[in-house]
C-alpha cells in the first residue's frame, strides 16, 4: 500500500466518522425535539374546554384539540398516538385540558375518557322552586323543566356532561329521592309515628327547616313525633311560611293573620301534618323521623347558640323562651 492509497483510505474513514457522528448527533436531537413535543409542555396558555362529538375518531379528536389551540399538530399527535398510545378507544364528551398540557396528557384524557364533570348542587332542605332555577341556571345543559313536585328530589350534587338535558338530570334527582326513601322506609322503627313514606317526606321536610344541626335532627323529629300522638299542633313556624313563599326566605316576621291561616300547610291553625312537604329533606332528616330519639320532650326553642334546648313540659318551655327573648334583648334584635 503507497503512501497516497493510504491517506485517501484515512480520510475517507474520518470523513466516514464525521458523517456517523452527524447523523448520530442528528438522531439525538430529533429524539429530543419528539420527547420534548410529546412530553413538554403544550402551546395553550389557559385552562380549555374541549368538546369531542360522540362517534369522533382520534384524528376527529385531535383536529378538534388543534382547532382549539391545545396541541400544536393534529397529525404529529395522531403518530404519536399510534406509537405511544395504548390503542383503547376515546370517549366523546367535554374534556377540561389544563394549562400548557402535554400531548402526552392530553392522550392519557382521551384515552381514559376522563370528560368534564358539572354540578348542579342542591342543599338539605332545598325547596323544589329553587331546584328549578338550579337546573335553569346550570350552564351547558339543554331544554326545560318545570317546577319539580315538593319533596320528590334528593339534596346531593349531581353530575352532568355538556348538552345533557334538564329533564335527564331532574329524572337521576327524583330516583335517588324514591330509592333513599325505599331502603329507609324499610328501616324505621316502631318509634316512628308516620304511617307512609309520603308522610315520612313531609314529616322529615319539617324537621329539615327547623334545624341546621345534624345532632338535633332526631330530638327534633321526636318532638313531633310526640304531639302527633297526642293529637297537639306540631306549631312549626316553616309551615306557615311556606304557602306565601314556597320556601323561599319569608324576610319578616310572620303576621298574626298568617298564623291563623287555614291553608293545609299552616300547623298552628290545624293539628295533625302539612297537606304535602315543604321542602325537599335530606337523607338525615329522613331517617330521624323514621327513628326519632327517645324522649318525653314536646316543646324546643333557640337558646342562642345556634342549637335549640328542649322541654318535657310548658312550663319549662316558657323559662327557656325567657332566656331567648332577653338574649335577643341583649343583642338588640326585639
Amino acid at each position: 500500500m503507497n503512501w497516497t492509497s493510504g491517506h485517501r483510505r484515512g480520510e475517507m474513514m474520518r470523513k466516514a466518522g464525521c458523517l456517523g457522528l452527524l447523523i448520530g448527533l442528528a438522531l439525538i436531537a430529533a429524539l429530543a425535539w419528539v420527547a420534548r413535543d410529546w412530553s413538554g409542555e403544550g402551546p395553550a396558555p389557559k385552562p380549555l374546554a374541549v368538546v369531542v362529538p360522540e362517534g369522533a375518531s382520534l384524528a376527529r379528536a385531535a383536529g378538534e384539540m388543534e382547532k382549539q389551540g391545545a396541541i400544536r399538530s393534529a397529525w404529529r399527535f395522531r403518530g404519536y398516538a399510534r406509537f405511544f398510545g395504548t390503542g383503547k378507544p376515546i370517549k366523546a364528551g367535554e374534556y377540561a385540558i389544563p394549562a400548557r398540557a402535554s400531548a402526552s396528557d392530553i392522550l392519557t384524557l382521551l384515552e381514559d375518557g376522563k370528560v368534564r364533570q358539572r354540578l348542579v348542587p342542591v342543599p338539605e332542605g332545598y325547596p323544589s322552586i329553587l331546584v328549578h332555577e338550579a337546573l335553569m341556571r346550570a350552564e351547558g345543559l339543554s331544554g326545560d323543566v318545570a317546577v319539580p313536585r315538593e319533596g320528590s328530589v334528593l339534596p346531593d350534587s349531581y353530575a352532568y356532561q355538556l348538552n345533557d338535558t334538564r329533564a335527564a338530570v331532574l329524572a337521576r334527582m327524583q330516583k335517588a329521592m324514591t330509592d333513599y326513601l325505599a331502603r329507609a322506609w324499610e328501616k324505621r322503627t316502631p318509634a316512628s309515628v308516620v304511617k307512609s313514606p309520603e308522610e315520612a317526606v313531609i314529616l322529615a321536610s319539617v324537621v329539615e327547616k327547623e334545624t341546621g344541626k345534624p345532632s338535633e335532627r332526631r330530638m327534633v323529629a321526636a318532638v313531633y313525633t310526640n304531639r302527633l300522638k297526642l293529637g297537639m299542633p306540631l306549631q312549626a313556624d316553616p309551615t306557615v311560611i311556606y304557602p306565601i313563599t314556597k320556601g323561599k326566605p319569608l324576610g319578616r316576621r310572620i303576621k298574626r293573620s298568617e298564623l291563623q291561616a287555614k291553608n293545609g300547610y299552616n300547623t298552628y291553625a290545624s293539628a295533625g301534618l302539612p297537606i304535602g312537604p315543604i321542602a325537599n329533606p335530606g337523607r338525615e332528616s329522613i331517617d330521624a323521623v323514621l327513628d326519632p330519639a327517645k324522649t318525653s320532650a314536646l316543646y324546643f326553642v333557640a337558646d342562642g347558640t345556634g342549637r335549640h334546648v328542649f322541654a318535657d313540659t310548658l312550663a319549662q318551655h316558657n323559662a327557656n323562651v325567657a332566656k331567648w327573648y332577653a338574649i335577643r334583648r341583649a343583642r338588640g334584635e326585639m
